[in-house]
């Protein structure tokens, strides 16, 4: 599967369809961003020395942030590039699994739905998502709708 696709409006996406994005490496800067960012400083992802006598052996990443990514990867292959008008939520979201530091994560998608809704120059296309670590270990499950721009 290609990693760059071009920007995809309403009426491009068809159920079924497969997009896949690169791959990204988790470092301590997105920790500590992600940290700042929310204001969130739970050692259990800040501090190395109390988290690696807790349940996960290491620091973890923020579910949010395990998110954001997904979010990130999801705009980064390019298909909804100045199409996506809104993310307008998620049905479900599951984080199975941790994502640590030096994780090589990323995602694959699948167009479950498409929909008319009460816009003239937009609909609701809605992706499932899986993504998954270097050793295809699933660590983000779940689907994200978008409104997306009608071909003018």
């Amino acid at each position: 599967m290609a990693y760059s696709y071009e920007p995809h409006h309403f009426e491009d996406f068809e159920e079924g369809q497969e997009f896949e994005s690169v791959g990204r490496t988790v470092t301590e800067s997105d920790f500590v961003m992600h940290s700042a960012l929310t204001g969130d400083w739970t050692e259990l992802h800040t501090n190395k020395e109390y988290a690696e006598d807790g349940p996960f052996d290491g620091r973890i990443a923020h579910g949010p942030m395990t998110f954001v990514q997904a979010t990130g990867f999801v705009y980064r292959t390019g298909i909804v590039e100045r199409t996506a008008y809104a993310f307008l939520g998620m049905n479900y979201m599951d984080l199975p699994n941790p994502v640590y530091i030096g994780d090589t994560l990323s995602l694959e998608m699948e167009v479950t739905e498409k929909k008319d809704v009460d816009h003239d120059d937009a609909g609701i296309v809605v992706l499932d998502t899986v993504m998954t670590n270097q050793d295809d270990t699933v660590v983000l499950e779940g689907d994200m709708k978008f409104l997306i721009k009608r071909k003018e």
